[in-house]
């Protein structure tokens, strides 16, 4: 398959020379590191500055095979890191800066060094969305969080706004209520968008009440969040609604920004792929929510790690 569009490449390209290359530390990369790992392609993983992506701050995961009791997201981000590693896989705490496919092997520029690798396997997942409101990106961390297990516990006997309607909204809302004494979800339409059971739990949970056709018009307060104003979408009536925190849950944009020029990707930025985990450059393989707008589950992330490892090994084997 040709490729999008090349970038600018310089004759002499150097780096250190690798098998593998693994950008991207979440279930995707850690489970393509262990499959190249036991294929002996002696890959090496850029974590990122932290390992796991967004399982690493999942407090529970209840729903992935093996853990009939769940496990923590921290928890299982380190059983697939040892995993991997136990097989020979590199893990270094580092990001991609710049790429170019245009030929093999191909050129990845980090923050350390520059590598020079025969096949990659893009993980980088996504990021999440921002209301992109008056007051979001002053009182981010001072009441205005992405992740509730991360920053639950900072509001201990409050009263806190979860904004969505997805599985991650219930979710994270749901565990909110360990600590908060009300958790107000609010969300754009008359009914949510999350699975039949997170559904039930959300609505049968006492610290829970919902706001529908309603969205978040700015966030206010004095140094911290002290309340937010609501627009009420079908009226258009306005209300001022106190609160000591804004819980954002409503999607996420892939991490794609330095392949698009290289690696084709639909409308909203997701990188395109075959079944095979295959992008339009071959050699080049993706996996992951960066490539997966629909599932976004740490068990499909795995097996599409899996698969590209697979795939990487087969592509490697036919280049002889």
């Amino acid at each position: 398959m040709p490729t999008k569009k090349k970038a600018t490449s310089e004759s002499a390209r150097q780096g250190e020379r690798v098998k593998s290359l693994v950008i991207g530390s979440g279930p995707a990369g850690l489970s393509a590191a262990l499959y190249t790992a036991r294929a002996q392609l002696e890959p090496v993983v850029l974590a990122g500055p932290e390992l796991g992506g967004q399982v690493s701050i999942t407090h529970i995961v209840e729903n992935y095979p093996g853990f009939p009791e769940a496990v923590g997201g921290p928890e299982l981000t380190e059983l697939f890191k040892k995993q991997a590693e136990r097989f020979g896989a590199r893990m270094l705490y580092d990001s991609a800066t710049e790429v170019d496919f245009s030929k093999r092997p191909f050129w990845v520029k980090t923050y350390e060094k520059e590598y020079l690798a025969d096949t990659i396997i893009v993980a980088t997942g996504a990021t999440p969305r921002h209301l992109e409101i008056p007051g979001e990106t002053e009182f981010t961390g001072r009441g205005v969080s992405y992740c509730g297990t991360c920053d639950g516990f900072f509001f201990k006997d409050k009263e806190v706004v979860v904004v969505g309607g997805g599985d991650s909204a219930m979710e994270e809302g749901a565990f909110l209520t360990r600590f908060a004494t009300q958790v107000t979800v609010v969300h754009r339409r008359d009914e949510l968008r999350a699975s039949a059971i997170l559904q039930q739990r959300a609505t049968e949970n006492p610290k829970m009440k919902f706001i529908w056709d309603t969205a978040l018009k700015n966030i206010q307060g004095n140094g911290a969040v002290s309340r937010v104003q609501l627009e009420n979408l079908k009226t258009g009536k306005e209300q001022e609604f106190k609160t000591d925190g804004v819980f954002i849950f409503i999607g996420h944009t892939p991490n794609t920004q330095i392949f698009t020029a290289q690696l084709d990707t639909d409308a909203a930025g997701y990188l395109r792929v075959t079944p095979y985990m295959e992008t339009n450059v071959p050699g080049v393989f993706a996996a992951g929510e960066v490539a997966d707008p629909h599932f976004r589950q740490v068990v499909t992330s795995a097996g599409m790690g899996a698969a590209a490892a697979i795939q990487a090994t087969r592509f490697l084997e036919n280049k002889g």
